[in-house]
């Protein structure tokens, strides 16, 4: 089992991000990456993908959106080779965003379907093969150096030869904003579970009651991370739902369907995910790139002198 291909899915228009997001794609919005640049967000998660062993790329994404992404990275190469001559790094950006753009492809979600729909776009793209699934929306900062998330996620799909779904112990008053599971510890390994429940947007009670994953500190549960790695059998899987319910097709009973038909792992993430579409979420994306890189002491200081001044206004 070889992990080549990535589906990102970026077809929300990002209403919670309005009115900017209404002029400029949100996925494009610049970000400082972990290794000092400032990049689009949607660069920032391709990378997390190519620099975990993926070769081509697939953006999900609304309809008039491709020429737009592909407009706004031939503008910013051009920039970068036309005004930053002699400057290393940006020759480096330039040559990143051409190596971004050679391995990139789109398929259109027409309508806002669900997200089980928009992931059913890419079936063609994926062509029968297995593929690791991104969302538009997440950054990804790893705990482990120089192991990235995605990688951490492909490493166990091929040594087991099987679907894998990243997952965070999540608290209680949490969990009513992400798919939630529980599963069988496996012997032998530490954090990976066989899936045997999952629950989208449970309320705590319900997860009480059926989510329940014994090893977990009282009151956490599974919750999906944002990150997959599928067999090419969840788009039959998808397909079967939308037969039957083709206005607002979920991921998570296709998922559920495969955990009770197949091998289907669910592995606690060494690192955590920033939702940038949330309220105060680009910022709090920023600050965790900022902590996860080399400006990491500088990062600190700057947060320690605006909570000084801070309060001293109080």
């Amino acid at each position: 089992m070889i992990i080549k291909k990535a589906v990102i899915t970026a077809g929300a228009r990002g209403e919670r991000l309005y009115p900017v997001a209404d002029t400029v794609q949100k996925s494009m919005l610049p970000m400082v990456d972990i290794d000092g640049i400032n990049k689009p967000i949607i660069q920032i998660i391709a990378e997390e993908a190519l620099m975990s062993g993926v070769e081509e790329i697939c953006i999900v994404c609304a309809p008039d959106d491709e020429a737009k992404y592909l407009d706004n990275f031939r503008s910013l190469q051009k920039t970068l080779e036309s005004s930053f001559k002699g400057a290393e790094w940006a020759h480096q950006q330039a040559a990143s965003i051409k190596n971004l753009m050679d391995r990139l492809s789109f398929s259109v979600q027409a309508e806002p379907k669900g997200y089980g729909h928009a992931v059913y776009q890419a079936r063609q793209f994926v062509n029968n093969e297995p593929f690791l699934l991104l969302l538009g929306d997440y950054l990804y900062v790893s705990d482990l150096k120089g192991k990235r998330c995605a990688r951490q996620l492909i490493e166990l799909a091929v040594q087991e030869e099987c679907s894998v779904s990243a997952v965070n112990p999540t608290i209680e008053h949490q969990i009513g904003k992400y798919g939630t599971l529980t599963g069988k510890a496996l012997l032998n390994f530490n954090g990976i579970y066989q899936i045997e429940k999952i629950i989208e947007k449970p309320s705590v009670s319900q997860a009480e009651l059926e989510l329940q994953t014994p090893g977990l500190r009282a009151g956490y549960y599974l919750c999906f991370f944002g990150m997959h790695v599928f067999k090419p059998s969840v788009f039959d899987l998808l397909k079967n739902d939308l037969d039957k319910q083709p206005a607002n097709l979920l991921l998570t009973p296709a998922l559920l369907e495969m955990a009770r038909t197949d091998k289907y792992l669910a592995l606690e993430m060494k690192g955590n995910r920033y939702d940038t579409s949330k309220k105060l979420g680009l910022m709090l994306s920023q600050i965790a790139l900022g902590l996860a890189s080399d400006m990491r002491d500088e990062v600190l200081t700057q947060m320690v002198q605006i909570l000084a001044e801070t309060g001293k206004k109080g």
